[in-house]
């Protein structure tokens, strides 16, 4: 991984753990993905009309990918309804790295050299580190369903993330990529708000439209370094690297949420440093 790449992916996770807290900042959870995920549609529709349309290729893997996000937007909000930010979030980006190298293994053919393996374990420990603190530390016993909602979220993570590895290698185009995948994964959750508010969705949107469109631009910026990062390296470091979004979310949650961060989170931040130089050092 080369330091250009590993720049633009810690980028993506600094604007990945922004537009998760601005989604947490709107109680109501429909509302708040209605925006990001209907505002992210609008703007793939646009960034459509500018970028080349993705081959045939990819298309099955954009489908399908469009599916398993549906699901991964519904466990997350979940997932925010049930936990607190600095809990819900760390185990849920948490858990995806290391399932991510599984996958690339047996279905990508990925395999990592020593110096990468070594970096995505340490890098992982961290997140790991991380998620622990954020139940333990919070001085309350863990909602389990809330914790259950995390897990499930993270395998859909995983699970998306070597879709999308294989399929944006396979468009010829990541900008063209990611414009269509927001509209495809765009549309359900704003059809389903409107079904469940009616009359009144817009009226109760209209107090939250900027935080909401602001978490569509930043989403969409996120997720096109990430995928533009997977047609340059291995999906594993990637995985793992984009996932120090998770020290940008803990720092959040202790800054806006009021919730501890603490000596344990700080030590997990040191092991993702050190696990981010042997990534770079494989590269």
């Amino acid at each position: 991984m080369t330091v250009l790449v590993a720049a633009a992916v810690l980028i993506a996770a600094v604007t990945h753990a922004t537009w998760n807290a601005l989604a947490h900042t709107i109680r109501d959870q429909l509302l708040a993905f209605t925006l990001i995920t209907g505002g992210g549609a609008v703007i793939g529709a646009v960034l459509a009309c500018f970028v080349p349309l993705p081959d045939a290729a990819a298309w099955p893997y954009l489908v399908a990918s469009a599916v398993i996000h549906i699901g991964y937007q519904a466990l997350l909000m979940r997932s925010f309804t049930l936990g607190d930010f600095g809990q819900m979030y760390p185990v849920a980006r948490g858990t995806a790295p290391l399932v991510v190298t599984l996958l690339a293994a047996l279905f990508v053919g990925e395999r990592l050299g020593g110096w990468q393996l070594a970096g995505v374990s340490l890098a992982s420990a961290g997140l790991v580190g991380v998620a622990v603190w954020g139940i333990k530390g919070s001085g309350t016993r863990p909602h389990w369903s809330a914790l259950l909602a995390a897990l499930a979220t993270g395998l859909s993570i995983a699970a998306y993330t070597v879709v999308d590895g294989v399929g944006v290698r396979a468009s010829g185009t990541p900008l063209g990529y990611i414009a269509w995948l927001m509209i495809l994964e765009g549309l359900l959750i704003p059809a389903y708000a409107l079904h469940v508010h009616r009359g009144r969705l817009l009226a109760q949107l209209r107090p939250h439209a900027a935080r909401g469109l602001l978490g569509a631009a930043l989403s969409i910026v996120a997720y096109g370094l990430v995928l533009w990062a997977q047609t340059r390296a291995p999906l594993a470091p990637v995985a793992a690297l984009r996932e120090s979004s998770i020290i940008v979310g803990a720092a959040i949650g202790a800054l806006l949420f009021k919730e501890r961060f603490g000596a344990p989170r700080i030590a997990a931040a040191a092991l993702m440093v050190v696990g981010i130089g042997l990534m770079l050092r494989a590269g």
